[in-house]
């Protein structure tokens, strides 16, 4: 919580060496499909602009494995960048070989230039000392600003720390403040929401909300094993059969903890896994066979809402329904709507959910919407992030 940022380093004429999160949607003509990453690096390049300093900007872009791939080359970036800033930013052709080495060497104070994905490196992804040196090596001061990467210690987010001061950026400093003080210091009631599709890839965090949250509210595909667990059956709804002895865990440690762990009354289902298959509402525990739970019903809906409006502050990670089609889209684009006239601290982290407000268009109404969905989800987990352990304590 405590790192040094931007504001506390004379920056002033500095080279200085940005670890952004670019890691844009493009569609099949490497047009970028939604900018909101590329927006979220801004007030840290245009201070660092302010103190005249020389920036070099790094970013991985999907998982090119190492090599060169030209549909995950960073220019489209570099060209959004430069419309959003109006003003130049120079393209390298490579990421520590000849050309980004001599741009970087011959870059002016106030000028801003890209080098290539560091992904096209293995060395990257396996936080290879070497590499890491030689990125390190064109810059005077290293800035992380990429939370959406700050959970894997790569060599462009934590090896280049051994070789410069490493300092946050502003978003690295705004994710921190918000989903640090839900963590250690929240306004209560403190009300937590869980979707997505599966248990296991939120165990840690369930875990670890029971022993700070007020309220535990469980949605999306992940309720079904809990309701199987509970001996209900739930047709061909997602359900890890593995994992029925955890649920049960779970909610006999929710029970002695004293938190409310409310799971949905109803659920739409349908027939088949597609946009117009046939669907119904039925009671969470008369999911009749052959037919799959999609979304949580209008029962749900009002149950969720009347806790959430209790709420002081609120953290929701993972949709409560398949939001990709609209007819399951309900139940978690009403609870998007309920957040938002709310009068309360609301936090969404990153991944889906993020994407479900923002395609709702709600994202002005929330609080804080993580860029990360991994790294915020570790974060609540109480996980140290590589990305963010390395930066100078103030």
């Amino acid at each position: 919580m405590n790192k040094k940022t931007v504001k506390d380093m004379d920056l002033k004429g500095k080279k200085v060496l940005v670890r952004c999160d670019f890691n844009v949607p493009m569609d099949e003509n490497q047009k970028i499909t939604d900018n909101t990453r590329i927006v979220a690096a801004l007030p840290t390049i245009q201070y660092l602009l302010e103190n005249d300093c020389a920036i070099i900007l790094c970013s991985h872009l999907g998982r090119p494995k190492g090599e060169f791939k030209s549909e995950y080359s960073l220019k489209p970036v570099a060209e959004e960048l430069a419309k959003l800033l109006g003003k130049e930013v120079i393209m390298a052709k490579d990421v520590i070989g000849e050309d980004a080495k001599s741009k970087a060497s011959n870059l002016k104070n106030g000028q801003i230039m890209l080098i290539e994905n560091v992904r096209f490196h293995k060395e990257e992804t396996e936080n290879d000392q070497e590499f890491a040196k030689e990125l390190a090596k064109m810059a005077e001061i290293y800035v992380n600003d990429a939370f959406g990467a700050a959970h894997r210690a790569h060599s462009s987010t934590a090896g280049v720390a051994e070789f410069l001061p490493a300092v946050s950026g502003f978003l690295i400093e705004k994710e921190l403040k918000f989903l640090g003080k839900a963590i250690s210091n929240p306004e209560r009631p403190f009300v937590a929401i869980l979707g997505g599709a599966k248990v296991s890839d939120k165990i840690g965090v369930i875990d670890s909300l029971l022993e700070k949250v007020d309220t535990l509210i469980i949605g999306g595909g992940m309720a079904y094993t809990f309701f199987k667990a509970q001996g209900y059956e739930v047709g061909n709804s997602i359900c890890e059969l593995d994992k029925l002895e955890l649920a049960t865990n779970l909610m006999k440690k929710a029970e002695e903890k004293g938190v409310k762990l409310i799971l949905p009354m109803d659920t739409k289902i349908g027939k088949e896994y597609k946009a117009d298959t046939e669907s119904k509402t039925v009671k969470y525990n008369e999911i009749p066979e052959g037919w799959e739970g999609f979304d949580i019903g209008e029962e749900s809906i009002k149950l969720f809402i009347e806790e959430l409006k209790k709420a002081k502050t609120v953290v929701w990670n993972g949709p409560l329904g398949l939001f990709e089609f609209d007819q399951f889209a309900i139940g978690t684009n009403e609870i998007a709507k309920a957040l938002a006239k709310m009068d309360c601290t609301t936090i969404i982290g990153g991944g889906d959910s993020a994407a479900a407000v923002k395609k709702a268009g709600l994202e002005d109404k929330m609080t804080h919407i993580s860029t990360g969905g991994g790294a915020s989800l570790e974060f609540l987990e109480g996980k140290a992030l590589p990305g963010i352990e390395c930066l100078l304590n103030k």
